[in-house]
């Protein structure tokens, strides 16, 4: 943007504003009439402003501005500027990238149905959704695309994002697959029909010790809590009473999915959240007593990334004196939004209302309208201030403490503190194991060795199994040794030794997520070396 067009945009600043607010409260009322642009003037010349400046204003712009402009490509900057002025939480979302946005919290999408990596500039399939469109067409794990429709996508570093727009498409579609299979010369060919593919929430789910259940929940999406319904009931066929629920990473979604799953927990007329609008209006969410996990002993795992539906959730548990929660200070986001979609596809989320543990808590960390680098800055600043190593380094006012009905003292201003602080934990993380890691070398050795013994592998159907597999293997790590070697990392045999339980968890986990076993492959080898799981199954076995 040149400095001519950030000065016009500083002197339409104000009235910009009032015109987003507008928006934000009429817009509705004209969806799908036109385009943004005249949304906008007929949503103005409805109002009784004086004169009609702000009609004017955008009138004179569009006839009078001694260049032809677009409004629809004004209104593009100019949107995102405005949103500056309000909450970092409230944004807008172009056109082309509401898919990438909503598709993973809707639940499904239009797609092949493979699972696949790119680390080594070659499409791998890693697993085939059993079942769907691949998997009919003749698709196999481990199978390499080679082309698609006719064209090579091998070799020529193309983007992950543009590989899975090309794989994607409108159900009932076709694409063609060029497929190099082991121990076959020639591609093999296949014809997969595009349909409806799942996409699971719950990333792992099953018994991680005797008698004691993981379940990790990826993200609150449409399908969330009914995911988590047959998880739980599963669990309490094996006779599971005892559970870690995992929401470290969990940036959140759909408010609604986190007060259903923490029905699950709480007791009838338990206060779950409830939410302030701009006139003090609260809206309140209590337990219905129906929840097929009220007896169940419950550990919640968080981390600096837990945000917003995961705050909510581990909140209400917490306020509740239901269960224990463990880890780092989560996120700090206690603003609602809403999804205010445009006639061209874009949309605005809007900040409506801010949301309250039970015990009256507001989680949301500070910040400063127009400071938005500061804070997203904020979590490398608790990096900075040794708060992801001690508990100690973390401080609260006294006005922000709350007590809960059980005794225990909590406190709001900035995310939720866990019961139990866990630090972060760096200290196998040598040189060697930072330059093997850092550079894929770990990763790719996984790849190339479940390429090795894919027929094994493919036999695989339980954890067990899996275990006996790899544990039989106990050529696994020194072979990977060699393997960083040929690839420029000498071995540090110091380095090597302190690091070793780490990378063979590596290895074995991203090996089992290889399998049709997919992230409980993956979960059950790598608990041994989570300093949060192994002290939650310590709690709940107490």
């Amino acid at each position: 943007m040149t400095n001519s067009t950030k000065r016009k945009l500083r002197l339409l600043y104000p009235t910009l504003l009032a015109v987003a607010l507008v928006v934000g409260l009429w817009a509705g009322n004209y969806l799908g009439r036109h385009n943004s642009a005249a949304q906008l003037r007929g949503v103005l010349q409805q109002m009784a402003v004086p004169e009609n400046k702000l009609t004017q204003t955008l009138s004179l712009i569009e006839r009078e501005y001694v260049d032809p402009l677009s409004m629809d490509t004004l209104s593009e900057h100019l949107i995102p500027i405005v949103l500056k002025e309000l909450d970092p939480h409230s944004v807008y979302i172009p056109k082309e990238e509401m898919a990438a946005m909503n598709d993973p919290l809707e639940g499904e999408f239009d797609g092949i149905g493979v699972v696949f990596n790119m680390a080594t500039d070659t499409v791998i399939v890693l697993s085939v959704i059993p079942h769907g469109p691949s998997d009919k067409a003749g698709v196999k794990a481990g199978d390499r695309i080679i082309e698609i429709n006719d064209s090579l996508v091998a070799g020529k570093k193309i983007p992950q994002d543009e590989i899975v727009r090309t794989l994607r498409g409108p159900r009932g579609t076709e694409v063609k697959l060029g497929l190099e299979r082991q121990q076959i010369d020639e591609l093999v060919e296949v014809q997969v029909i595009r349909d409806k593919i799942p996409i699971k929430s719950i990333e792992s789910s099953f018994e991680i010790v005797p008698g004691i259940g993981y379940i990790k929940l990826g993200q609150f999406a449409r399908t969330s809590h009914r995911e988590l319904q047959m998880a739980l009931l599963e669990m309490r066929s094996k006779g599971i009473e005892r559970l870690i629920f995992d929401l470290r990473g969990n940036s959140g979604g759909f408010l609604d999915q986190a007060i259903l799953i923490a029905n699950e927990f709480l007791h009838k007329g338990q206060l779950i959240v409830y939410t302030e609008d701009r006139q003090k209006k609260q809206l309140r969410e209590y337990a219905d007593g129906v929840g097929i996990a009220q007896d169940m002993e419950v550990a919640v795992l968080i981390d600096e990334y837990s945000a917003s539906s995961s705050e909510i959730l581990a909140g209400a548990l917490q306020d509740n004196d239901r269960g224990t929660i463990i880890g780092r200070r989560s996120f700090g986001k206690g603003l609602v939004q809403r999804q205010i979609p445009y006639a061209d596809g874009s949309a605005l989320r809007l900040t409506i209302a801010r949301y309250y543990t039970p015990t009256g808590r507001s989680i949301q960390k500070p910040y400063t309208i127009g400071q938005e680098e500061d804070y997203a800055a904020e979590l490398w600043n608790r990096y900075q201030n040794n708060e992801l190593f001690s508990a100690d380094s973390i401080h609260f006012a006294d006005s922000l403490k709350r007590v809960t009905p059980g005794g225990k003292v909590v406190y709001g201003g900035g995310g939720i503190m866990p019961d139990l602080f866990i630090p972060a934990d760096t200290t196998d993380m040598t040189p060697y194991f930072m330059e093997v890691s850092g550079r894929n070398i770990l990763y790719r050795y996984t790849i190339e060795y479940a390429d090795r013994h894919r027929e094994e592998l493919n036999k695989v159907t339980t954890i067990e199994e899996l275990r006996q597999l790899l544990n039989r293997d106990r050529s696994l790590f020194n072979d990977f040794v060699q393997y960083a070697a040929r690839q420029g990392v000498a071995p540090n045999w110091a380095d090597i030794r302190r690091s070793r339980k780490l990378m063979e968890a590596q290895l074995k986990a991203y090996i089992g997520r290889n399998t049709a076993l997919e992230d409980n492959g993956f979960y059950a080898h790598i608990y041994p070396i989570d300093n949060v799981i192994l002290r939650a199954i310590e709690e709940l076995n107490q």
